[in-house]
């Protein structure tokens, strides 16, 4: 009998709740810091989120649950791509010559081509139910941007991205994607805000940041009453809604009848793939004797987790988001013009960041060279192209097979290929013509960037 190439579940078989990882970090012996006023550097309340969040999420922001339950609303958006599949790359491992067996769960069959969509719909649902009228964000690569312009059409509320300048020009089928689910699209840094005008005064040539983005993003919601902002990434209600992810992933291996996985790889920007896919395995884990492994791949452009300080910081350029202890470049910081542009952000999710301080989650770096190279041969073998962004995860994936094939042992991995790369031509253009370059900062530009990190005690 033919061994199957994919598992796809039913969608009866689709989660219902979302796993909380703060409920557990206590037993990994993770006691998370508190969430700091950007002004006072008291510790956050419910209250001072309200400007920028509804009830429901500013809750699920602050809880100890472990499971929450998916709205039926939010899971029958849900069921319009989910669940995704999970792929065997019996291909690939025979292109790599490895032992091992790889598996990548495959979240680009969203409406918009990412995992995105798992956190913006719920986002928008909630928002939605509050009242909200507009919802602003920001968007790097675009990724994020269309998945909540897709999600806001869902429930009628009205959506505005400020998209990352340097991504705005490279990557204009993701702002016509936006538009097209009648988003309004704008080029951060911009002269529609004070933290847009401050940024262009200093620096009119700049190519603009996330940190600025939701600079410009989070000023606009905190001064209209019907407006809220949405964030992408890094905050711990994002990562809850990703779950999803790793949930489908472990019940699929199951009926793989694969082993338990040795590995589990995924990409790092602010970490919402990330946590999505890998916190239901480590919720999984037994953690006096883990059966797995978990890697954190990022950029070395943008080396959050592997060179940055774990140290309070703000999640914006302009310091009007709240301070978390996190792994930061320093709020300050605008990345180069890499094309991985979801990755472009200068801190972490505080979980994800904890869980490395405390040596459960490995980080490595790779320049974008060895990615677009990596990214290309799994494309040869398993015939999807990688987002710049998931093909870290693809990359880190390639590292542990040929430590496999090195070391002669059988492993497991599981990585999760976060979205496709059919918006990202132009940079597979540059890359096959010579024409992409490496960078990776100096000891003197992370100086530089962590000069303004504020000191919270």
């Amino acid at each position: 009998m033919a061994q199957p190439t994919k598992i796809v579940l039913s969608e009866a078989d689709a989660p219902t709740h979302w796993y909380n990882i703060n409920a557990d970090l206590p037993t990994f012996g993770i006691d998370l810091p508190s969430v700091r006023h950007p002004m006072t550097k008291e510790n956050i309340t419910p209250d001072d989120l309200g400007a920028l969040f509804p009830p429901a999420l500013i809750e699920q922001e602050m809880s100890t649950e472990r499971e929450i339950e998916i709205p039926e609303r939010v899971q029958e958006v849900y069921r319009l791509w989910r669940p995704t599949p999970l792929y065997r790359a019996r291909a690939w491992e025979k292109a790599l010559d490895t032992p091992a067996k790889i598996y990548y769960k495959y979240e680009g069959v969203s409406p918009t081509g990412s995992h995105k969509p798992n956190t913006a719909v719920p986002q928008a649902y909630y928002n939605a139910e509050a009242g909200t009228k507009r919802i602003t964000t920001e968007t790097g690569a675009g990724q994020w941007g269309s998945a909540l312009s897709f999600a806001c059409q869902m429930f009628d509320v009205a959506c505005d991205v400020y998209m990352v300048r340097v991504s705005y020009e490279q990557k204009p089928y993701r702002r016509i994607l936006m538009e097209t689910w009648d988003a309004t699209v704008t080029p951060s840094p911009s002269d529609t805000t004070d933290a847009g005008r401050r940024v262009l005064e200093r620096t009119p040539e700049t190519t603009g940041s996330l940190g600025i983005a939701i600079s410009e993003a989070v000023e606009r919601a905190a001064s209209e009453d019907t407006t809220r902002y949405a964030l992408g990434s890094v905050l711990n209600h994002v990562l809850l809604h990703q779950t999803v992810i790793g949930q489908e992933t472990i019940k699929q291996l199951e009926l793989f009848g694969a082993d338990y996985p040795d590995v589990v790889v995924g990409c790092t920007g602010g970490g919402s793939n990330f946590g999505g896919f890998a916190f239901p395995f480590l919720g999984d884990n037994p953690h006096e004797q883990p059966r797995s492994r978990f890697v954190a791949v990022e950029p070395k452009a943008t080396p959050t987790l592997t060179r940055g300080r774990y140290t309070y910081d703000y999640g914006d350029t302009a310091g009007l988001t709240p301070l978390v202890k996190m792994h930061t470049l320093g709020h300050d910081f605008v990345p180069p013009p890499i094309h991985s542009g979801g990755l472009r952000y200068h801190g972490m999710s505080p979980q994800i960041s904890a869980l490395v301080e405390a040596g459960i989650i490995e980080a490595r770096s790779a320049g974008q060279l060895a990615i677009f190279k990596s990214n290309q041969q799994f494309a040869r073998a398993e015939g999807i192209l990688p987002a710049p962004e998931a093909g870290h995860a693809v990359w880190g994936a390639e590292q542990e097979a040929l430590a496999a094939k090195e070391a002669g042992e059988p492993r497991t991995i599981v990585f999760n290929l976060c979205g496709h790369g059919n918006f990202d031509l132009s940079a597979y253009d540059d890359y096959m013509n010579g024409r992409l370059e490496d960078y990776e900062m100096d000891d003197r530009e992370m100086d530089a960037a962590l000069e303004a990190v504020p000191a919270v005690e």
